[in-house]
């Protein structure tokens, strides 16, 4: 039975936080770390559900570990893809995208019988496109239910690398995924890029990490990527996670729209996150942004509404259109159609909790479009298992209602304490 937490309207917001590490470099760089030649300390590692999913899939993998300091530190024994499991074997990794379509990469470079799944909603999210690019390269993949292009899948090494094509507009995991597995391949490897690709800063964050680990790709503007064989990722010794900027944004939001002040510590302006540009977004809405060395400061602001490509901020982008309810006039986020493929439907599933509090919306294809409410009305926020949807909806605390938030703990997917969070630094009526 799932349980639901009313959240009562709160006059304003005041604090310091400091945040967890990044889902999506953690993540990252526990894999690379896996792969690498050597000890590496994670340091500020995320403690949540996608995090250890990934860490229990190397343990089944032989990859030996020690966690230290609350799960927020790592030592990782890297050796290679010399995985010590290749005997046939099921990996289950819940709903965690950035693990399963890494993990079927470089799964795909070694001998092995592996069948990698996930939860309900993991076998409803696209594949099909990482698969065919990796078949490209030889890998031996194959589906192992009716849903051709949907885990499932089987995989039986092969991968080699060569000339491989990838459409750009779905998913920039995909070619993450092909970005950390190819060095490691018999042969260099070209990946060519059709259509627009999304979520460029996600990219420039894997080849980041990828660099920090000791091997440098090639590329012509995002487009065409060139990569030798038979490379080693080394380890660094220690690597640092930076605090997570998509899960900054909820507290930003807030102090742009009842906020006396909220600083939020570790946070840096040269981040390699790509949902640094959100600060910059409510900055442009009106709030007041202060920049320290490495904090940033936000407090209310007169907020306007926006019309914005946010093809690179997909997940941030949830939380402008929260922000949009207190602004005036009408904001248009656009380019989202990525938004469809993450843990639910978010175009259909904000529309529709959008709507429920009466918000005036239009949701097209690849856009939303939100009109605020004339008056908000109290209601039950359903939450589709999606972590992101129930940190955007507690915002609605921040009008002259309360919200009912169903299934408040599927946050911990990425911040299993968020609502301990948000409430510390929530002042009530």
């Amino acid at each position: 039975m799932k349980t639901s937490l009313t959240i009562k309207p709160i006059a304003y917001v005041q604090g310091k936080i400091d945040l967890p590490g990044s889902k999506s470099i953690s993540n990252r760089a526990l894999l690379i770390s896996a792969i690498s030649n050597g000890k590496t300390s994670l340091i500020n590692l995320l403690d949540s559900h996608d995090t250890q999913f990934m860490l229990l899939a190397l343990k089944n993998l032989g990859v030996h570990y020690i966690l230290e300091k609350k799960n927020s530190i790592c030592h990782i024994y890297g050796n290679g893809i010399d995985f010590k499991n290749n005997k046939k074997s099921s990996i289950f990794l819940g709903n965690a995208g950035t693990a399963i379509r890494s993990l079927v990469a470089v799964l795909s470079l070694v001998n092995n019988d592996f069948v990698i799944t996930g939860d309900e909603r993991m076998q409803e999210r696209p594949i099909g496109d990482l698969v065919d690019c990796l078949k490209q390269g030889g890998a031996k993949i194959k589906y192992i239910q009716k849903k051709e292009g949907f885990p499932p899948v089987q995989t039986k090494g092969g991968f080699v690398g060569g000339k491989i094509s990838i459409r750009g507009n779905i998913s920039s995991q995909y070619l993450s995924a092909l970005l950390i597995a190819s060095p490691l391949a018999i042969n260099d490897t070209t990946i060519t890029v059709k259509k627009k690709l999304v979520s460029i800063p996600y990219i420039k964050m894997t080849l980041n990490i990828i660099q920090h680990f000791g091997i440098k790709i090639k590329h012509e503007n995002y487009k065409t990527f060139y990569i030798k064989g038979q490379q080693t990722y080394r380890s660094p010794g220690t690597y640092y996670i930076e605090s997570d900027l998509s899960s900054a944004t909820y507290f930003l939001a807030a102090a742009a729209i009842k906020g006396k002040n909220i600083v939020l510590n570790n946070i840096y302006r040269n981040s390699i996150q790509g949902d640094i540009r959100f600060i910059n977004v409510l900055q442009k809405m009106g709030a007041i942004i202060f920049w320290g060395e490495n904090f940033v400061k936000c407090s209310k602001g007169k907020l306007c509404g926006i019309d914005m490509d946010m093809n690179d901020i997909p997940d941030a982008a949830m939380t402008i259109a929260m922000v949009a309810l207190f602004a005036n006039g009408t904001t248009t986020i656009r380019n989202i159609y990525n938004w469809r493929v993450k843990e639910t439907d978010r175009l259909h599933a904000m529309s529709t909790e959008l709507r429920k509090i009466g918000a005036i919306v239009i949701e097209g294809e690849d856009y939303i479009s939100i009109t605020p409410p004339k008056k908000f009305i109290t209601s039950s926020i359903n939450t589709y298992n999606d972590h992101r949807i129930a940190m955007c909806f507690s915002l609605i605390s921040l009008s002259e209602t309360s919200v009912n938030i169903i299934d408040p703990e599927c946050v911990s997917k990425t911040f299993p304490n968020y609502f301990s969070v948000f409430n510390k630094i929530s002042f009530y009526n």
